[in-house]
């Protein structure tokens, strides 16, 4: 049974046709990108995917239960988190309490525990604690926790809003290209620490990137969108060949480009 399974996900925004029955799965154990040239309704699916949008038609289902109608903080609640295509940090917060700003949907902690500083209070904070600075060690912001989200680089930022992403502890990890505005080193970093991530922090990752040479060495599987339709879907290699995909690509050079690499 798939993690994430969309079907016949259609979403209108007046005379704009940005989904159109759109379908597709995640399973558990995968990295699934989801590419497509400018315009083509990414970022779409996934505010649809995560509650910022409802969709006109279909149905979003995650380890077989029905998102729809469901608000953003319950759909991080049910195992899904996510990053945006344009960061979204506290940049006048530090970079641990950017990181303990993400675990608020998992730290259940009611008003008396917070009044009385009870016992549970301070057992649950040690360990919120512990959790932050695991996930700032892991993305390499150790020595970096006290300082400002502003004073960090771009590419800081971006493992910045990776490490809050986690600290919601989900089963499946949403990225909206992760790795824009990267070097070379830093993007095959990043493709490492996604490998590192799976398995032992989330059951399955679906980034939307256009970096072709980063989507061809880290997916097990590529879902195509091109004017709000899937056109194509299937492993680096088939999709790296699909006429439906050349085409799509043809006049932006990013498929001659990258996908042969």
């Amino acid at each position: 049974m798939a993690l994430l399974e969309l079907r016949d996900i259609s979403k209108r925004f007046g005379g704009l046709q940005a989904l159109a029955r759109v379908s597709l799965e995640v399973e558990d154990g995968v990295i699934a990108s989801l590419i497509g040239p400018n315009g083509a309704g990414k970022t779409t699916l996934f505010n649809t995917l995560t509650g910022l949008y409802q969709p006109d038609d279909g149905q979003i289902r995650f380890q077989d239960r029905s998102l729809m109608g469901m608000k953003p903080d319950k759909i991080t609640s049910a195992g899904i988190s996510r990053t945006f295509q344009n960061i979204r940090l506290f940049s006048h917060m530090t970079v641990l309490d950017n990181v303990l700003v993400g675990m608020h949907s998992r730290v259940h902690t009611g008003l008396p525990e917070i009044l009385l500083r009870t016992r549970e209070f301070h057992k649950r904070e040690k360990e919120a604690l512990h959790r932050a600075m695991e996930l700032i060690e892991l993305t390499g912001l150790t020595g970096r926790e006290g300082e400002w989200a502003h004073q960090l680089s771009y590419g800081e930022q971006r493992r910045l809003e990776l490490a809050r992403a986690l600290a919601a502890a989900p089963k499946l990890l949403l990225l909206d290209e992760p790795t824009a505005g990267m070097n070379f080193t830093e993007a095959q970093s990043l493709v490492a620490l996604l490998r590192e991530l799976m398995g032992r922090y989330v059951q399955a990752i679906l980034l939307i990137e256009h970096n072709m040479r980063v989507v061809m060495g880290v997916s097990h599987r590529v879902h195509v969108l091109d004017y709000g339709e899937k056109i194509a879907e299937g492993d680096p290699d088939e999709i790296r060949r699909d006429p439906r995909v050349i085409e799509a690509y043809l006049g932006s050079g990013a498929w001659a480009k990258h996908a042969q690499s």
